[in-house]
């Protein structure tokens, strides 16, 4: 078959394509496995009360009912002060059999005796758990839930980065090879090659190369899945326990049929067709007359359909741009938000690069008889010159714009908890003694408070929880604090009131809130004070009677002109806990950005750049291997190799730097959004560009480029 030979013949050319393709399934086969094994975790064994047949826990749950579409239906959400096993429920108990008590805690107990008894006794007081439930009340396991649902995050958005970046970069190698072999398929159709025909054999060459790569990447990711979760639980993002089947036991389970690696086989399949399908098409209506055409000029770059495409992409994304900030601007700041929907308008760009580069390519001015040729070879071949620029925008955008956006959000939180901070030492940690102002020499004021939650009934259809915090005198709340209040006055909080911010359902200073407090007790409170929404760090508050099972665990200290503030630490180092300064506290409790979330988006674009070089590589190569006559012309007309070199590398680095510039726009349209998000939250804006970590992409991909670049010099 004509396919087959030509696969033989430009096998160099598709290479490119092999490994983004065998990259791309084997990250997704990886990735596969991580999910699998979070979704499937084994059973672990209960710790507290292995020895018991039974284990009754306290109330820890709230149940309201809500209303689902005509009907009534329950929702929970768990206590932020579970209650302790009753006192009258544990006499019942005895008399089934022996009590096992973890020291003097009380929220669970075990005991020997018919799970059916039990129950019977318990009669909804309590919760019975038996078998592998019993690790519920274990303490670990909230610990292990929470870090499951962050690897499945994590390999979410990994994933759907990779198979975006995949998708793109195949596309790419897919639509240059089409370029370069303009004339070649002139001449098929001069030959009598219909334009189903020069389809098919692009298909076929497609399919022949997505087959092979997709069952390389399954056994790549076969082996790469248990590093990727040794690597998560050495960052502390999985339980120490987490683990992924390795290649070994896949081969010899048959887990090769398991859904990680159906999805990954079909996806790269899916992936290579599609690249190819787009430049199938636009090779299909290659005249026979190209075959005698030597134009140095590209025409035709951006054919309608891409014109068509590119614009919706960029509607849909400027419309999102605009439309999240005036109806939901909280959500920017979600991360799901701004990690998805930069790749809208960076998809965009990346459509829209051929018809760019050339008048990014025309402002420069570079020195010498070199820098003008090199302007005009990259201003002229704009699809070679698009094909270099395309992978790096997409990787400086999504560098500029998922840490921006990070760094963004964070540094908001940061200073609007600056802003806040009215006191000078504070005391944090559990169990810590409330004390008076007197206790503390120099102290103007003492406010102690404690971590609760409150949970809201909403528009009759969904029970909300809200961070709250439980102080025991609102005017030294106001004293050493500065809350962002809209309404009202904070000091106006009592027993029977409360503070809310604009997220409320109800907001309105003086009306009355029927919620639910952290030890499950309803009460109604009147709304004392409102606060503005900011960064969502912004919660609740009500007074220790509201919240008598939450212990103190914060002593904040404002200190009156010249206090001696070694002689108050010492006196506040006391109440218990580690006594801190406020910038010290800050620091430590509003970073710029979470280790953790920058480790994620790290390895986000680590995965990027390993794409981008493998395009960068591919189409640099395929590109020299075309260029040996308009090379050797150069000779002939007096350039000498160093000049030829130099060349080169010039045209390599002209499109990196568009492929940049290009990207550092889309970024600023993005982290715009986002600060006018911050705005209408009545936050502080200040926009942060991660210019090291973008140097770094920027940088690398120019060292590829040129590597690539000179490596096939014909001269």
């Amino acid at each position: 078959m004509i396919f087959l030979a030509s696969l033989r013949a430009r096998w160099t050319s598709l290479l490119g394509a092999f490994v983004a393709v065998a990259l791309g399934v084997g990250l997704i086969a990886s990735m596969g496995l991580g999910l699998d094994a979070s979704l499937r975790a084994p059973v672990r064994e209960p710790e507290r009360f292995a020895a018991s047949d039974v284990v009754v826990v306290g109330r820890d749950t709230l149940t309201v009912p809500v209303r689902r579409g005509p009907g009534v239906g329950h929702v929970s959400k768990p206590l932020a002060h579970p209650h302790p096993v009753d006192t009258g429920l544990l006499r019942e108990l005895r008399r089934l059999g022996p009590l096992r008590f973890d020291g003097r805690k009380r929220d669970a107990v075990g005991i020997d005796a018919p799970a059916r008894d039990v129950r019977a006794v318990v009669d909804g007081r309590a919760r019975v758990l038996t078998g592998a439930d019993r690790r519920l009340a274990d303490p670990g396991a909230a610990r292990d839930a929470e870090a499951l649902v962050a690897v499945n995050a994590f390999l979410g958005t990994a994933g759907g980065v990779a198979a975006f970046v995949s998708v793109f970069v195949t596309a790419s190698t897919f639509a240059f090879v089409v370029a370069l072999r303009r004339r070649e398929f002139g001449l098929l159709r001069m030959a009598g090659a219909t334009p189903g025909q020069v389809r098919r054999q692009l298909i076929g060459e497609a399919l022949t190369v997505g087959v092979a790569a997709s069952a390389a990447g399954c056994a790549l990711g076969a082996r790469g899945g248990p590093l990727l979760a040794d690597a998560l639980v050495g960052a502390e993002v999985a339980p120490p326990w987490f683990a992924v089947t390795g290649a070994s036991a896949a081969l010899t389970s048959g887990a090769w049929l398991t859904w990680p690696f159906q999805l990954a086989f079909w996806t790269g399949l899916l992936v290579a067709l599609a690249g190819a399908w787009a430049a199938s098409r636009r090779a299909g209506r290659v005249p026979a007359a190209e075959a005698m055409r030597d134009a140095s000029v590209d025409s035709g770059v951006m054919p309608w359909s891409r014109r068509i495409v590119g614009a919706a992409l960029l509607a849909c994304g400027l419309g999102l741009l605009l439309h999240t900030p005036a109806t939901d601007p909280s959500a920017l700041l979600k991360r799901k938000t701004y990690t998805t929907q930069p790749m809208l308008l960076v998809t965009a760009a990346a459509a829209f690069a051929p018809l760019l580069v050339r008048p990014v390519v025309r402002a420069f001015r570079l020195p010498g008889a070199v820098g003008l040729l090199v302007r005009e070879n990259c201003a002229a071949s704009v699809r070679r010159t698009a094909a270099v620029a395309a992978p790096v925008l997409v990787t400086v955008a999504l560098a500029g714009s998922l840490l921006g956006s990070a760094q963004t959000v964070s540094g908001a939180k940061a200073a609007e908890a600056r802003e806040q901070v009215a006191f000078d030492l504070v005391a944090a940690g559990d169990g810590l003694r409330p004390l008076d102002r007197r206790e503390v020499p120099g102290a103007a004021a003492v406010s102690a408070s404690a971590a609760t939650a409150v949970f809201v009934r909403e528009e009759g259809s969904a029970l909300v929880r809200s961070d709250a915090r439980a102080v025991r005198d609102s005017a030294a709340l106001a004293a050493t604090s500065r809350l962002p209040v809209v309404a009202g006055d904070v000091r106006d909080l009592d027993d029977r009131s409360i503070v809310v911010n604009e997220e409320w359902e109800k907001r309105r200073v003086g009306e009355h809130v029927d919620v639910w407090l952290g030890d499950g007790r309803r009460a109604r409170l009147r709304v004392a004070a409102v606060l503005a929404r900011g960064t969502g760090d912004n919660g609740a508050y009500v007074t220790s009677a509201n919240a008598p099972a939450a212990g103190v665990d914060r002593v904040d200290v404002r200190l009156a002109a010249g206090a001696d503030a070694p002689r108050a630490a010492a006196a506040l180092a006391r109440a218990g806990g580690e006594v801190r300064t406020a910038e010290r506290w800050l620091a430590e409790n509003h970073p710029r950005i979470e280790a953790r979330t920058r480790l994620g988006l790290l390895t986000l674009l680590g995965i990027s750049l390993l794409y981008t070089a493998i395009s960068l590589a591919s189409t640099l190569l395929m590109a020299g291997s075309v260029r040996g006559a308009e090379l050797r012309s150069l000779r002939l007309a007096g350039a000498t190799r160093r000049q030829v070199r130099l060349v080169l590398a010039g045209e390599a680095l002209v499109a990196v730097a568009a492929g940049a510039l290009l990207g550092l726009a889309v970024t600023a349209v993005g982290l715009a959004g986002l600060a006018a998000g911050l705005a209408s939250l009545s936050a502080p804006v200040g926009v942060a560009v991660p210019w090291a970590e973008v140097g770094v992409c920027v940088g690398g991909c120019a060292v590829v480029a040129v590597g690539a670049a000179l490596a096939r010099r014909r001269a």
